[in-house]
């Protein structure tokens, strides 16, 4: 006689038992399924996707889905995403982008993660506006595109209110940086671009490679601390915006992940000189050169 498992009490369930010459057991017992197996309540699918943007202000949004052909869907837990497939020379892309809840370095960090979580994408765009420093080249309506970036906030205060400032640096990827080099191989250093915003459309723009400084602070004056520390970092920083350094961060924070780990890449329209004119008459122009030049890189990337 052989035995098999079998439990006493309450909802007692024999299996595996055979009794007899030459009797069989046959295991009937189903399987548990696992907690990989069953979906928490709420789940929500992951989608794969080739980008992840993330734009700040409204416009920076509407630039991106005007000149992407993006759809908005509102995804289960209230998240709100601009989704759709781009048709470049090398291939389809599919992009996912998103708006942060509020400017700031913060906030961005949010942004991408919620990118990730949703579709976990292999690169991230930073896409929007910024003020130029630089009038020769960052003047109103062109273009940076940035795969390094300073952050100029941290800082020591010394006795008497003296601050010092320490930078810090990081760049993207090797991949990125190649492809982006390839980008103005193609089309010139500057590249020479048709603008895309209504009432501007004719309006050639210029897109520049070069570096991103990034804080909290707004930058409206010719001169100033924050003006004359970044000159003295490095001359060739362009522009300045306050969600760079974020992206960055997060990059940085997540380089764990090895390969799974996306490239990123800032592409930044001058809206204004950083300085006391610094108003919103140009954010449309902006916002819609820098959306056009990502439609213009997407091959590159990708």
């Amino acid at each position: 006689m052989t035995h098999g498992n079998f439990h006493l009490g309450e909802n007692t369930q024999i299996s595996n038992s055979a009794i007899g010459h030459g009797a069989q057991s046959i295991s009937t017992t189903a399987p548990v399924p696992g907690p990989s197996s069953v979906p928490a309540p709420g789940a929500v699918e992951k989608q794969r996707c080739d980008v992840g943007v993330v734009t700040i202000l409204s416009k920076e949004m509407h630039a991106v889905i005007e000149q992407l052909g993006l759809v908005t869907d509102k995804h289960p837990d209230g998240l709100f995403f601009a989704t759709g497939e781009v048709v470049t020379e090398s291939g389809t892309v599919t992009v996912a982008a998103t708006q942060t809840h509020s400017p700031g370095q913060r906030s961005v960090m949010s942004a991408l993660d919620h990118l990730r979580h949703h579709f976990d994408p292999r690169l991230w765009i930073l896409v929007g506006i910024g003020g130029g420093l630089h009038p020769e080249y960052a003047r109103i309506g062109n273009v940076i595109v940035s795969t390094r970036v300073v952050y100029y906030e941290a800082r020591k205060i010394k006795v008497g209110g003296e601050i010092q400032r320490r930078g810090e640096e990081r760049q993207a990827p090797a991949r990125v940086i190649h492809s982006v080099n390839a980008f103005f191989t193609d089309h010139g250093e500057p590249a020479m671009i048709r603008g895309q915003a209504e009432g501007h459309r004719k309006r050639t723009f210029e897109v520049f490679p070069g570096l991103i400084g990034s804080g909290e602070a707004v930058i409206a004056t010719p001169d100033g601390e924050i003006r004359e520390f970044l000159s003295y970092y490095n001359d060739k920083i362009l522009a300045v915006d306050m969600e760079s350094g974020g992206l960055s961060q997060f990059w940085q924070e997540n380089s764990v992940r090895g390969e799974g780990n996306p490239g990123w890449v800032v592409v930044r329209g001058i809206s204004d000189n950083a300085d006391q004119e610094k108003n919103d008459d140009s954010h449309d122009l902006a916002a819609h050169n820098a959306a056009h030049t990502v439609r213009k890189l997407l091959p590159y990337l990708c």
